[in-house]
């Protein structure tokens, strides 16, 4: 059991993801750095949207199997081993991101980092369901940078759901948004694996 685990983590370069996870939070935290977030918290959400783009990056490539075949004829399921994968690695990165805003009381502190840390996560993991591990990360970032550039002072009762990475930490909708992305993209790739690279139709 315990080498089928040590073997699934390094055909999945889990050690080089957590590395790159870890390497993202440093990034993180230098970018938070002389902010001067106190006279104005909204300067914090280009690090509180950036930074959980990057780990679902880093994440969502880590899903991609040079084994199609034999994960689909194994005798066990594999959602289980997908599912657990992708948790651990997304409570790596919540646990690593929230330093980087770490400190005086904010609407954009660590709540709302695990917050797009979560929903950012659940779409690179459907993304790498429907268009393969690898370009995982392009719709996420295609969304965000939407969202970010699209966002200045939304308005409407629908902006806090579809506006949710750039939402203070406190909005119910948002984080309902964010969770219910992660839950749905978190279950389609346990479900489905990554989509094999090179697949058509």
């Amino acid at each position: 059991m315990t080498d089928g685990l040590v073997l699934y983590a390094r055909s999945r370069t889990l050690p080089r993801t957590v590395a790159a996870l870890a390497a993202t939070a440093a990034l993180a935290v230098w970018g938070a750095y002389g902010l001067n977030a106190y006279l104005d918290p909204h300067r914090q959400i280009p690090v509180v949207a950036l930074a959980p783009l990057s780990a679902a990056a880093v994440i969502g490539t880590s899903l991609y199997s040079a084994s199609d075949e034999l994960d689909r004829t194994a005798v066990r399921p594999w959602w289980r081993r997908r599912a657990a994968h992708l948790l651990a690695l997304t409570a790596c990165a919540a646990l690593l991101l929230p330093l980087a805003v770490l400190g005086h009381p904010s609407p954009f502190g660590p709540s709302a980092m695990v917050r797009n840390t979560l929903g950012c996560t659940g779409l690179a993991a459907a993304a790498a369901a429907v268009t393969g591990a690898r370009l995982s990360w392009l719709p996420v970032f295609g969304y965000l940078s939407a969202v970010y550039l699209g966002s200045a002072g939304p308005r409407g009762a629908l902006a806090p759901v579809w506006a949710w990475p750039v939402q203070p930490a406190g909005s119910r909708y948002a984080w309902a948004a964010a969770a219910a992305a992660f839950l749905a993209g978190g279950a389609l790739y346990a479900v489905r694996g990554a989509r094999p690279e090179g697949a058509r139709g």
